[in-house]
């Protein structure tokens, strides 16, 4: 074998042990094309795309931590954990899911929210506060119930509802009519709640009879008339409010609301100093036939606003209550908080019989981060 044939044999073999090294190699795919989140601004900040499809979500939701002391505005006892005159403490998580897309019948929205929480040593664990779908103008789910919300609750204040104008959370089913010039109207029913107050009340419906309600609103650039009436099915009573707003400027702004039940009855027992709440009035939850309250809020800085409230029922008492928004940073706001209440009727002799007084006295300061 001569030089030029030892070469081109080995040449020829090279040649075939890479052909085999190829064949047994492994062939990698080309990678899939990254889909990036999308902006969607067909329902204001914050919403996006969930990634192939057409449905948009938001997620937001706040961190918050409340410390008080002194009086509660609710009872006149004190604040503390089991009344041992310290500190009332309170942590609160809560995430909110908002996703919506356009139908043929109008707009389809799931909406969510959970809360966490964390009381006076205690671990309270996880709620499902809110939770409904809404296609069009119809809604479905559990909700804060409409009496309260249709007339956008009260104040900007933490404890606002020492004259209560709500019952809390309920089933629900309803709907909204929206038409022109800012003219809304609205009918629901709803399933009621247990133990709204804490005092053990069951407003739960008893038999295929919801409580029922229906409301009407007027909104403007200068504010706006809002009206709810409901019946509640299980004491066969009504109770309604009217609330008007009015924006004097950019950087004031007042509210004044009043409420009416039928056949009030305040079911205390001067005996053992409780109240029953069974056949109360699932809307009408002050105390007395009707009740009262007026707010204003008012911007001293940019980042600073001064919010009041006052609040009146017809068995007597009164509730006042005064604030500071200030924003710190962006995101994160600090409250601090008066209260005084003065008693009178079902809730001055309920707080005399469990220790408290003819008035209460307290503060409280709120950190909120919301994202």
């Amino acid at each position: 074998m001569n030089i030029k044939s030892l070469l081109l044999g080995s040449a020829a073999a090279l040649i075939s042990a890479s052909g085999a090294y190829a064949a047994d190699a492994v062939v990698v795919a080309e990678p899939e094309p990254v889909e990036y989140v999308r902006v969607c601004d067909a329902y204001g900040a914050g919403f996006f795309y969930i990634p192939g499809t057409e449905t948009c979500l938001k997620i937001d939701g706040y961190v918050r931590y409340d410390a008080a002391v002194g009086d509660d505005p609710y009872d006149g006892t004190n604040v503390g954990a089991d009344d041992n005159e310290t500190w009332y403490k309170k942590t609160r998580a809560e995430i909110r899911f908002d996703a919506r897309s356009e139908t043929e019948l109008g707009t389809l929205r799931s909406y969510a929210e959970t809360r966490v929480e964390f009381e006076n040593g205690s671990d309270i664990g996880a709620t499902l506060s809110q939770a409904f779908i809404e296609l069009g103008g119809f809604r479905i789910g559990t909700a804060d119930e409409l009496f309260g919300s249709w007339t956008n609750y009260a104040g900007n204040i933490i404890n606002d509802d020492v004259i209560n104008y709500q019952s809390g959370e309920s089933n629900q089913v309803s709907y909204t009519f929206t038409g022109g010039n800012g003219f809304s109207a609205m009918i629901g029913a709803e399933q009621g709640q247990d133990d709204v107050t804490g005092l053990g009340g069951n407003y739960v419906i008893e038999d295929y009879m919801p409580h029922v309600l229906a409301g009407a609103k007027w909104e403007q650039n200068w504010g706006g008339i809002s009206g709810v009436a409901g019946y509640d099915s299980n004491v066969e009573e009504f109770a309604g409010k009217l609330r008007l707003d009015v924006k004097f400027s950019e950087t004031f702004s007042a509210f004044v609301m009043g409420g009416y039940q039928s056949d009030y009855d305040d079911n205390f027992d001067p005996d053992t100093g409780d109240v029953n709440p069974n056949n109360r009035n699932w809307f009408g939850t002050w105390e007395g036939d009707w009740a009262a309250w007026a707010g204003v809020t008012a911007a001293l800085t940019d980042k600073a606003n001064l919010n009041g409230q006052a609040a009146y029922e017809s068995e007597g008492t009164w509730a006042l209550a005064a604030n500071v928004e200030y924003t710190l940073v962006p995101g994160l706001v600090i409250t601090p908080e008066i209260n005084y209440t003065k008693f009178d009727g079902a809730r001055r002799a309920f707080s005399e019989a469990n220790g408290g007084g003819d008035d209460a006295l307290g503060g409280t300061i709120r950190f909120q981060r919301n994202f």
